[in-house]
């Protein structure tokens, strides 16, 4: 997904640690004046479940984002092999 993220100056270090840690690619940066920013990345879809309610506390509340679908990607194997055994175990149960 493509994510825009419109923020005051002073929280765009925690933004952009943020999206990193979600595994995040950051594209650009732009100011769009009045002390603030729209910040550019393409992000995993699955890592952006609860942004909203996360980006308020980064915030308090002065954020928004808006999310754009850009394309599909092969998820890293790392990751797939989570989800393999999860899935893998989920069906043992039953």
């Amino acid at each position: 997904m493509k994510v825009e993220v419109t923020v005051n100056d002073e929280y765009m270090g925690d933004i952009i640690g943020d999206l990193n840690r979600r595994r995040g690619r950051i594209l650009g940066m732009t100011p769009i004046g009045g002390g603030l920013q729209v910040i550019e990345a393409e992000v995993p879809q699955a890592e952006m479940f609860k942004y909203a309610t996360d980006l308020r506390s980064m915030t308090q509340a002065r954020g928004s984002f808006k999310l754009t679908f850009v394309r599909y990607e092969e998820v890293p194997g790392n990751i797939s092999a989570k989800v393999i055994e999860q899935a893998r175990m989920e069906r043992e149960q039953q």
